[in-house]
């Protein structure tokens, strides 16, 4: 699986939309503007998202694009599929199921690549939009949780043994 930048400014443009949910519609030069990213290909991701149903444009003074389901029912996997295709290494899942049915010689490296491909696909399927931009609230103590966590030592374990003492 390979995720194009394309892939990544998609995967930014729709967390940003994410992030600010309830504000209402958000124009293409403020999106590209807090996330650095190209105006005019940002336009082109967009329709497409549009045209996948995931966002929605809105016209008039305060137009622009919003998400167009709750952000807790927009997949990664749905978004990478749509802007760089198959979750697989190489073709889809049905093409190396095909390969793993006929190509003995290479069956293992095939079923390999498929569980590769399964693994990747368990995770994007099981990870929304709201996953990543969680809110504020729960974002604070996340943020507070990983900072306790990295402030823990990990120091080397010391056993006295007769006076002597031995390091793991």
């Amino acid at each position: 699986m390979k995720v194009s930048q394309k892939g990544l400014y998609a995967l930014q443009a729709l967390m940003m939309l994410a992030r600010h949910s309830r504000q209402g519609a958000i124009r293409i030069r403020d999106i590209a503007y807090e996330e650095n990213l190209p105006e005019k290909f940002l336009e082109l991701i967009l329709l497409e998202m549009k045209n996948a149903r995931i966002v929605e444009s809105v016209r008039g003074a305060k137009g622009g694009y919003q998400l167009r389901r709750p952000s807790s029912e927009i997949r990664l996997s749905e978004i990478i599929r749509l802007i760089d295709g198959p979750l697989a290494p190489f073709g889809d899942a049905e093409h190396l199921r095909e390969l793993i049915d006929r190509d003995d010689n290479r069956r293992a490296l095939y079923e390999v690549f498929l569980e590769v491909r399964d693994a990747a696909a368990k995770i994007l399927e099981n990870t929304t939009l709201e996953d990543l931009v969680p809110s504020h609230a729960a974002g604070a103590k996340a943020k507070n949780a990983r900072k306790k966590k990295s402030d823990l030592s990990v120091l080397p374990m010391a056993l006295s043994t007769g006076g002597q003492v031995a390091h793991d």
